[in-house]
């Protein structure tokens, strides 16, 4: 099932089930529930970010190829960092590079979502709390980042997390998947999930061990090698094999 969040041109807005150009009335975040009537269609309304969360986790080097490339020590355990609710954009929305940053990075990230309230979760029923999994982009300030000792106001200004553009339920194999960016059609990322250090069953054990994630709540599990600058007037592109394309423009403050 691809779970999408839209809203009419009236302004309501809801979950649905897409299915070819249809979107059918769906309760919520609910991968059993049977799809209702159709509703809209994919092409009269406006995609939203697929979910809403509370808290967007992330990841930081996670995939081994960008550790060699930026020359950090291997990890003994998930580097985690917090992106704001506020950062959250669907597929198609702007993205608002501050204004006066020399460095503004764009990072594809595979991106998991709680389908259910998850506290203390084995790494071998971690499925059973993942609703299913969607595109999501860190934008990153990087001159914000070098300056502070937190990262909250470089990771979490507005818009910096696009998601979409959809959650899609049945990927078989998320470790197995092909990851890329493309800024003005142009590949400057691509990378394969299998090259994750710490795999989704540890992340979301380890996670859940402190942290109680309720439905929406995502987790952005790393980037692969080839982060780079973008500008206003660039349109991104995170292409994930089976999942979908996550498509934004970047616009200056």
């Amino acid at each position: 099932m691809r779970i999408v969040r839209y809203q009419r041109p009236d302004g309501r807005a809801g979950y649905g089930s897409l299915d070819a150009d249809d979107i059918c009335q769906l309760p919520g975040l609910d991968a059993a529930a049977e799809p209702g009537d159709v509703v809209a269609s994919l092409s009269d309304v406006t995609l939203l970010a697929p979910c809403k969360p509370t808290k967007v986790v992330c990841a930081g080097r996670n995939y081994a190829a960008h550790i060699k490339e930026r020359g950090q020590e291997w990890p003994q355990e998930p580097f985690l960092f917090l992106k704001g609710p506020n950062t959250v954009v669907g597929h198609g929305a702007e993205v608002i590079r501050p204004k006066g940053v020399e460095r503004f990075d764009y990072e594809a990230e595979l991106t998991l979502v709680f389908g259910k309230r998850a506290h203390r979760v084995p790494a071998a029923q971690w499925r059973d709390y993942v609703v299913g999994f969607t595109c999501g982009n860190d934008y990153s300030v990087r001159d914000w980042q070098k300056e502070n000792v937190q990262w909250f106001r470089a990771k979490s200004s507005d818009t910096l997390c696009p998601l979409g553009p959809w959650i899609e339920t049945d990927v078989p194999e998320p470790e197995q998947l092909r990851i890329r960016t493309l800024v003005n059609g142009d590949v400057r990322q691509d990378s394969n999930t299998s090259d994750l250090v710490f795999k989704l069953p540890q992340l979301v054990e380890f996670l859940t061990s402190t942290v109680t994630f309720e439905p929406g709540d995502v987790v952005l599990t790393g980037t692969p090698s080839g982060v780079g600058n973008v500008d206003p007037g660039d349109v991104v592109e995170v292409e994930i094999e089976g999942i979908g394309t996550l498509r934004n423009t970047i616009v200056e403050e």
